[in-house]
C-alpha cells in the first residue's frame, strides 16, 4: 500500500506527521517522569505526579483511539530493535508501593464478572513498553508505523493498562487524603469542644 494510502486511513501525511511527534513528545515526557519517579526521585509527590502524568498519557492513547485506523504499508511492522528492559522501572514502582502495589480488578467489565490480580508496577511497565516500542519506529523515521503500535497497543493492552493505574492512583490518593486516624480526628473533636 502506498504511504499515501496509509495516511488517508487516519488523515493526511503532514496530520500523521505532526501527530506522531506529538505523541512521542507526550510518550517521552511520561516516560522521563516515571521513570524518575520509579529511581526513587521525590517520593513525597510521587503518587500525584503519577496520577496527573498517567491521566495525560491516556489522553494521547485516547486521541488515538478516536481516529480511524492507520493501516500499515506492509503486512507486518518492521522490527524497531530489542525491547528495552522494564524489570527496573517495575521494581522501582513496586518498592515505592511495597503493600499497596497489588489489586483485585474485573477482567472485563462488559463481559465478565470473573475477578482477576494486577499490580501498578504492571501496569506502567506494560505501557512504558508500548510507548517505547511506538518511540523506537518515530526515531527510526517509520511514522506510519509508530502510530500505528501506539494506536494498535492502545486499544489492545496499554490503554487498559493506564486506566486501572489511574484507577488505582487515584483511589490510592483519595485514602492518603480523605481518611482520617480515629484517634487525631476524636483529639481534634475533644480540642474544638472545650476551646
Amino acid at each position: 500500500m502506498p504511504e499515501t494510502a496509509a495516511a488517508d486511513a487516519a488523515g493526511a501525511p503532514e496530520e500523521n506527521t505532526l501527530l506522531a511527534d506529538e505523541c512521542a513528545a507526550e510518550s517521552r515526557a511520561w516516560l522521563g517522569t516515571v521513570a524518575e519517579i520509579a529511581a526513587g526521585a521525590a517520593p513525597e509527590s510521587a503518587l500525584p505526579l503519577l496520577l496527573l502524568s498517567t491521566s495525560q498519557i491516556q489522553l494521547m492513547g485516547a486521541r488515538l483511539g478516536a481516529i480511524a485506523d492507520i493501516v500499515l504499508e506492509q503486512r507486518f511492522e518492521p522490527d524497531p530493535g530489542p525491547d528495552t528492559e522494564m524489570d527496573p522501572l517495575r521494581a522501582g514502582i513496586a518498592h515505592l508501593f511495597d503493600g499497596l502495589d497489588e489489586y483485585v480488578d474485573l477482567v472485563d467489565p462488559v463481559t465478565s464478572r470473573e475477578l482477576a490480580g494486577g499490580s501498578l508496577s504492571g501496569d506502567l511497565a506494560a505501557v512504558a513498553a508500548a510507548l517505547t516500542h511506538g518511540l523506537a519506529h518515530h526515531e527510526a523515521g517509520r511514522t506510519t508505523e509508530a502510530l500505528w503500535w501506539w494506536q494498535f497497543s492502545y486499544l489492545s493492552d496499554w490503554g487498559d493498562r493506564a486506566a486501572m493505574a489511574v484507577r488505582v492512583l487515584q483511589t490510592l490518593l483519595a485514602h492518603v487524603r480523605l481518611d482520617a486516624d480515629d484517634e487525631v480526628v476524636a483529639e481534634a473533636e475533644f480540642e474544638a469542644l472545650n476551646t
